[in-house]
């Protein structure tokens, strides 16, 4: 089975840069763009786009809080209305974007505390999945494992992709351990590989209390973010090639 490698990027603002894009967009098969609320402009945006289309890479929205001060890692209290517009209106700026540079807008996925709040209640996710049906039911959510992603996708009609976080902790739900608790971020480079090799080699990760649990995944995410990306980037690359599997997005993954 193939597999898509995936980051989150054009996540800088004005002047000031986070990560190597470009360099990323040589390695990945799916990129996710900030979309100018947790981080992002309409310029950065363009270039990344530009540059995504240009690499034969899928291209992504990723949608957060209007929360740049805290990269959109802040929880905030919204309502369900509220909740579906700011969906809509990221999702827009990226498509109109796309579409203006002879691209468009394959797949979308939560950043940060709005993705993690979701995840965990599906009351939660249903207004913002029904949100990115009514703006284009085609787009694949890419979401991190979830049984209330993936049960109010279905009820929106819409299809979830699961990626894996190598460098995140999970618990026996299958979601992520929250940021703030020891171990929920794994920083040593040979660990996160080998839950790479484990995960390709029978389809299980360890979770955060030691427990070895299945996880079905199409897309592995490497954080763009995070000291030495785009080398690690290529690392996971070559495990899953080594593997026998091809790099595919996943616009072009047998469904």
């Amino acid at each position: 089975m193939n597999i898509d490698l995936n980051a989150d990027l054009a996540e800088g603002y004005g002047d000031w840069r986070m990560g190597d894009d470009e360099a990323l967009l040589e390695v990945l098969s799916s990129a996710n763009l900030a979309c100018g609320f947790h981080a992002g402009d309409p310029t950065i945006m363009q270039r990344t786009i530009r540059r995504a289309r240009d690499r034969g890479v899928d291209i992504g929205a990723h949608v957060g809080f209007p929360d740049r001060q805290g990269f959109g890692r802040r929880p905030m209290q919204l309502g369900a209305e509220e909740l579906a517009a700011l969906v809509v209106y990221q999702l827009g700026a990226l498509a109109g974007m796309a579409r203006a540079n002879g691209a468009r807008v394959t797949h979308m996925s939560f950043h940060g505390a709005l993705g993690n709040m979701a995840a965990a209640d599906r009351d939660y996710a249903e207004p913002l999945l029904r949100a990115v049906a009514s703006f284009d039911p085609s787009l694949v959510v890419l979401s991190s494992s979830s049984v209330a992603m993936e049960s109010a996708a279905a009820a929106a009609g819409l299809t979830v992709a699961t990626t894996f976080l190598a460098d995140r902790a999970y618990d026996a739900k299958r979601l992520l351990v929250p940021r703030r608790l020891p171990g929920a971020v794994i920083h040593d480079h040979d660990t996160v590989l080998e839950r790479v090799r484990r995960l390709l080699a029978d389809g299980s990760v360890v979770t955060h209390d030691g427990a070895v649990i299945p996880m079905p995944v199409r897309s592995i995410l490497v954080h763009g973010d995070t000291p030495g990306a785009v080398s690690f980037a290529r690392a996971i690359r070559a495990e899953i090639e080594g593997s026998g599997r091809a790099v595919v997005p996943l616009s072009r993954q047998a469904a």
